[in-house]
């Protein structure tokens, strides 16, 4: 038989046709490629794992529904009548392309290929953000990861718009339109110089940052920054001084070891070595803050699923149920405090 025959009858899906489609059952379609290769009902009945009535008879309601003679039966097994080549010399190339969009979707159903597009604010220099990319890449190479970063408010739009996949904010609160998972949390350092006095303790509270002078960048995080610096002062019924430096946080960070200024971060960045810097952890427990994933529930894409799954399982969470979506149009809140370095 035609070689471009051969093989096709394990393409064909076990799909049936709704009423909207062509008069075409696949399963019998398996039955007639199998038996055109095989050239008996009963050898390809063995290949297909099915029994040879079953063959036999999805065949020949097929050849009642087409209206002609596939194939001429006979004591040694059949063979393609003319009509019948002809059916599957026109078959084989809608199988091959029926099995090319089968193949495409499983592709892309597990993650196989495609992008996700995360949005930060926190670093990436250390922590969970750092494994969750280096866990997700191993686990699915053939998958882009794309990193940006921006502000709260300039990720939330990004999400809306489908030009980020998924974004990461400290804090819990609810954010209108899209789903949030609280997977992590950090607790607050006073980045210091080494000739600074608070360097030499082991940990530092706040009564002991009423007179310092902090400094924090003029673009994210820094606002979130200094909002957090405001709140948690005011509890001394002190104002802070704070001054916004209209640079990246790293370069901040290299101005805080140059003595111009005191600052908050994360406990990511204990893990970076700055020369002429140290870090200090704050003791109250609300400088413990959560961070949370954020994506839209109307995102279907497949890469997106998978990365999410895998943060979930490396904050030791269940996928099922743990999520807040939140479709109500109102500003944001609600939660506990945010905090981005």
């Amino acid at each position: 038989m035609n070689d471009d025959r051969r093989g096709w009858h394990m393409q064909v899906g076990n799909q049936g046709h709704t009423d909207e489609s062509p008069p075409l059952d696949l399963r019998a379609l398996r039955y007639v490629l199998a038996a055109a290769e095989y050239l008996s009902f009963r050898r390809a009945a063995e290949a297909l794992d099915a029994h040879p009535s079953s063959v036999s008879r999805g065949v020949r309601d097929l050849e009642d529904e087409i209206g002609v003679a596939l194939f001429e039966r006979g004591a040694s097994g059949v063979r393609l009548t003319d009509a019948g080549a002809r059916f599957l010399d026109q078959v084989v190339p809608a199988v091959r392309q029926i099995g090319s969009a089968f193949r495409t979707a499983g592709a892309a159903g597990r993650v196989a290929s495609g992008t996700v597009r995360v949005g930060i604010i926190v670093s990436i220099a250390g922590g969970f953000m750092r494994n969750l990319l280096l866990d997700y890449s191993s686990k699915h190479p053939e998958v882009a990861v794309e990193v940006y970063d921006g502000g709260r408010r300039e990720h939330v739009t990004a999400l809306r718009s489908r030009q980020l996949d998924v974004a990461f904010f400290s804090g819990s609160g609810e954010i209108p339109d899209c789903e949030i998972a609280e997977l992590w949390h950090e607790r607050v350092h006073v980045a210091v110089p080494v000739s600074h006095p608070l360097a030499n303790l082991e940990r530092v509270d706040w009564p002991m940052l009423r007179d310092e002078q902090f400094i924090v960048t003029r673009r994210e995080p820094g606002p979130e920054v200094h909002d957090y610096i405001v709140r948690r002062v005011a509890d001394f019924s002190t104002y802070p001084r704070v001054e916004r430096k209209p640079c990246t946080q790293e370069t901040l960070m290299s101005l805080v070891a140059l003595g111009q200024g005191i600052t908050l971060v994360s406990s990511v960045w204990t893990e970076v070595r700055m020369p002429g810097l140290v870090f200090r952890p704050l003791t109250a427990c609300e400088d413990v803050v959560p961070f949370s994933a954020v994506w839209s529930p109307d995102n279907d894409n497949p890469a997106l699923r998978r990365f999410v799954s895998v943060a979930y399982l490396l904050a030791g969470r269940s996928r099922h149920g743990k999520a807040l979506t939140v479709r109500a149009q109102r500003p944001n809140g609600g939660g506990r405090d945010r905090f981005e370095s």
